[in-house]
């Protein structure tokens, strides 16, 4: 889900020696002073650690580099402009920063987002903080890779409404921008394509990552990462089943899953007209299934689902529990998830937003 839709470590016992001429330590301590886990305690946090490092992997520190295309700091520079820039938008008023702001956990808090002259997207936007460690981009897959997503919305008609060769045109007419993307594609007679916007625009999102959550640092052996609360919560997450489909460096994003698996969440949660992921494949078995989502920094970004109707996070769980899995969640189970769920946020991409070329009496002009 979006919303929401398992290495062991292990403790080693410190053996209590006597040595002559040393007192020998107290029962429950070590020889240094510090207290010693009852054994029964002790065995259920390496169970629950080793289950959790079964399923889940910690973001890495360092951005995932995108096969193929170097990560060069021009590259960089240029596709951090372009993300900020609303000129790439026929109504020179929507950037990709607008649905998926830095701000809002990735993404813009809305419903649906708004597009050219105030039309609503289909679905709610996801977010693009992690984005690189999908299997597939959008809810219904059908980009597969950053590279694709990066051109999809600059020429949706819903969306920011440039078609392609506007977009080329928009650019040649800010002067400015024919250093930058000189500097990043070094030895193009003609570097200003659709395919550089889309390569500059995919190697600034995949540094889009929020590593050092709590549960990352859980993950990596510290136990005391996670409060018992959240502890209990991961349990209950694994236990239940939920880790079946969200799992993974980013708690999902690596396969697609039916909307509905055990009973049909209703019309408003899952429109009969958007079939998900069967409008791509048009094999029947896909019918209303869609790419689970990322549980990573949640609980910033709701409202949840791809129709952006759940508000509450605690909602959302119960949902998915209900239509999911089968089951009923308790108050305080859908507490103890929610709770498990808000370790997973983590450090906020750390972005300067750039000065873009300035516009010319030869630039193109906004539609409205």
């Amino acid at each position: 889900m979006r919303h929401l839709f398992m290495l062991g470590a292990a403790l080693v016992s410190v053996a209590s020696l006597t040595g002559c001429g040393k007192q020998a330590p107290k029962p429950g301590a070590s020889p240094s002073g510090a207290t010693v886990e009852e054994p029964a305690m002790r065995a259920a946090v390496d169970k629950l650690m080793e289950d959790a490092r079964a399923a889940f992997k910690p973001i890495p520190l360092a951005p995932p580099t995108i096969e193929g295309e170097e990560a060069t700091r021009e590259k960089l520079a240029l596709g951090t402009m372009l993300y900020f820039d609303p000129r790439l938008s026929a109504s020179h008023a929507i950037s990709c920063a607008s649905c998926h702001a830095i701000g809002l956990g990735g993404a813009d808090n809305e419903p649906t987002s708004i597009g050219h002259r105030w039309q609503r997207g289909g679905r709610n936007a996801p977010t693009v903080f992690n984005a690189a460690y999908n299997m597939a981009q959008f809810w219904d897959g059908r980009a597969k890779d950053l590279f694709e997503q990066a051109g999809g919305p600059m020429v949706n008609p819903v969306e920011m409404a440039s078609p392609q060769g506007h977009i080329v045109e928009q650019l040649k007419s800010l002067p400015a921008y024919n250093a930058v993307f000189a500097k990043a594609f070094p030895g193009q007679s003609d570097p200003i394509t659709l395919a550089n916007v889309q390569k500059a625009i995919a190697v600034f999102e995949a540094t889009l990552i929020t590593p050092n959550a709590p549960f990352d640092i859980y993950l990596r052996g510290d136990n005391e990462a996670l409060n018992p609360q959240q502890k209990a919560g991961l349990r209950l997450f694994i236990d239940k089943g939920c880790s079946t489909c969200h799992n993974g460096v980013n708690v999902g994003g690596g396969m697609y899953a039916k909307f509905g698996v055990v009973s049909s969440p209703g019309d408003t949660l899952r429109p009969p007209a958007d079939v998900g992921r069967f409008a791509v494949t048009k094999d029947e078995a896909d019918r209303y299934a869609y790419k689970v989502p990322t549980l990573r920094n949640i609980a910033l970004t709701a409202p949840y689902f791809h129709t952006g109707q759940v508000w509450d996070l605690d909602g959302a769980i119960a949902v998915m529990g209900k239509v999911q899995l089968g089951t009923d969640l308790t108050p305080d189970e859908i507490a103890r998830i929610a709770a498990f769920l808000g370790a997973l946020t983590g450090d906020t991409p750390r972005v300067t937003i750039p000065a873009l070329p300035p516009s010319t009496a030869k630039t193109t002009r906004p539609q409205r």
